[in-house]
């Protein structure tokens, strides 16, 4: 069973699942049969809904389960867990974030995330707890931009994080999902190197074979302009960890290699993959 199954990690791991042969169910929203692989079960469903996924969980054995998003503050991970347990599940593997250690005091990043790590810590559940940084995908943000006018415009074009392809995420679910291991743990999951906007701005270029163009954004302009559809505390402390990250935000290539045994991959090998979008 995955949620959230049509984001950017749920979709690559519904693909991954399927290419080695487990039966899933995945389920988001808005999913349709263009979203999966042939054989795959989409049933819509909503977390924030836990009872829309009593009959979704039927016969489930394993599931991933995502910590809400946007939506975390909505959904009640005790009565998830509880449904999940009721209908058979035995192993979960959560997507949470590196902000509940990061940030414990921020509402959107860490609070509401560590009450849904909570609920599945204290399930008896075979489970496994993912703590990503940020994702490599995040750019996509940029490629209106990039495709009208091959330009980004980003706040502290200089400052590097240890960004993560979203594939690396899938694939390490994957694997625990199919061979658990040990349970019990939280695995966190970093990108191989600290790359900054301006960098990454440099690689969707060479991926498009024509320069992009960086615009360094003061922080009061990109402030303002993430408040016209984030909340405020959660712009806040987003630009907090785009300036000024802490050390442990820092740290590079964390837990892939662990479980998958390579490292986790560059950001320009995303943006050649995904040029497409850029174009």
């Amino acid at each position: 069973m995955v949620t959230g199954a049509t984001g950017n990690v749920g979709r690559e791991l519904v693909r991954s699942l399927a290419e080695h042969g487990a039966r899933v169910t995945a389920t988001s929203r808005g999913i349709t049969a263009d979203h999966v692989p042939d054989g795959v079960r989409p049933v819509r469903a909503d977390l924030t809904d836990a009872g829309s996924l009593r009959e979704v969980f039927e016969g489930a054995d394993a599931l991933f389960l995502q910590n809400g998003g946007a939506s975390a503050h909505l959904i009640d991970p005790q009565e998830i867990v509880a449904t999940a347990k009721a209908a058979g599940v035995t192993r979960i593997v959560l997507l949470s974030s590196q902000g509940v250690a990061t940030r414990p005091g921020s509402a959107s990043h860490g609070v509401v995330a560590r009450a849904v790590e909570d609920a599945v810590r204290e399930s008896d559940a075979h489970w496994t707890i993912l703590r990503p940084g940020g994702f490599q995908s995040n750019s996509l943000a940029w490629a209106g931009a990039v495709r009208s006018a091959r330009t980004v415009a980003a706040p502290f074009g200089d400052v590097g994080l240890p960004l993560i392809d979203p594939a690396d995420i899938a694939e390490v679910a994957a694997t625990l999902l199919r061979d658990a291991g040990p349970g019990g743990r939280v695995v966190e999951l970093t990108g191989p190197a600290l790359v900054t906007p301006r960098g990454q701005a440099a690689a969707i270029g060479a991926a498009l074979g024509e320069p992009v163009r960086f615009v360094d954004l003061p922080r009061a302009e990109a402030r303002e302009q993430m408040l016209r559809f984030m909340p405020e505390e959660v712009v806040d402390t987003t630009l907090g960890i785009l300036g000024e990250p802490t050390e442990d935000e820092l740290r590079t290539g964390l837990g892939v290699e662990d479980v998958l045994g390579r490292p986790p991959r560059p950001f320009a090998g995303w943006a050649r993959r995904h040029a497409g979008l850029f174009r």
